[in-house]
């Protein structure tokens, strides 16, 4: 995995502009690794570093919400310009969330599978001990008052594990990476050049082209001979992508 840069790398930002998204979907697909998410939430900024993701050219790809030309209303962001906002659900529980690529009429899209977190202050997620010093006091206390335990005999470690998992979401796939970024079917459209709520940055990382991994999407069994194209990308050896 990439050693984490020193702090004053990520001064360094430089909002993504309209160009970036209009070129070739395989192009910008690749070029999303190492590239930074920006989302403005309650005052703070929650970031991630992109470390995989999956290209879907519409309307002869078989995986393609967009297959044979199909316009719904799910789906008409991905006929969007470059650079908007394609969020649905899957499983009737988990947001998926893609950017539109190429020019207006044309439905393509990336599907965005995996973040590398960054906590703007110290540059990497706390591990669960870290967690269990520093987690804020009132959940602990809720949770012990539900579960009717007295806090001074302490919560047992897969309590703490569990807890972790609820308030630290760890974005490795792309069902968590929405609730990572919190967002939802409100941002469908939503356009990354212009918006003040979400954006890509590009922050001077250089991903170089033998530490990106190319093979087949995954969850597309539907897709036929369009399962075995290599169109999901990512960072060699990265930790946070979510299936190796």
């Amino acid at each position: 995995m990439r050693k984490r840069l020193a702090r004053k790398f990520y001064s360094r930002r430089k909002k993504l502009p309209r160009n970036f998204y209009t070129r070739p979907t395989l192009v910008v697909a690749k070029d999303l690794l190492g590239k930074f998410i920006v989302r403005k939430w309650r005052g703070r900024d929650i970031v991630g570093e992109i470390v995989e993701v999956e290209a879907y050219i519409g309307p002869h790809d078989k995986a393609s919400h967009a297959y044979k030309g199909k316009i719904t209303p799910r789906n008409k962001a991905e006929y969007l310009i470059g650079g908007h906002i394609y969020i649905y659900l899957v499983y009737g529980m988990y947001w998926q969330f893609n950017i539109s690529t190429s020019f207006e009429g044309k439905p393509e899209c990336v599907l965005i599978r995996a973040l590398e977190p960054i906590n703007e202050k110290v540059g990497n997620p706390p591990d669960v001990g870290e967690f269990h010093k520093t987690f804020c006091h009132s959940a602990l206390d809720a949770e012990s008052r539900r579960k009717k335990i007295n806090l001074d005999s302490r919560l047992c470690g897969n309590d703490i594990k569990r807890l972790y998992r609820r308030f630290h979401v760890v974005p490795n796939g792309p069902g968590k990476l929405c609730n990572y970024l919190k967002i939802d079917k409100s941002f469908y459209g939503e356009d990354m050049v212009k918006s003040g709520k979400i954006w890509l940055e590009d922050r001077g990382l250089k991903v170089k082209k033998s530490e990106i991994i190319a093979t087949k999407r995954i969850g597309i069994d539907y897709a036929q001979e369009w399962v075995r194209v290599p169109w999901r990308f990512c960072l060699k050896n990265n930790k946070f992508v979510s299936k190796k």
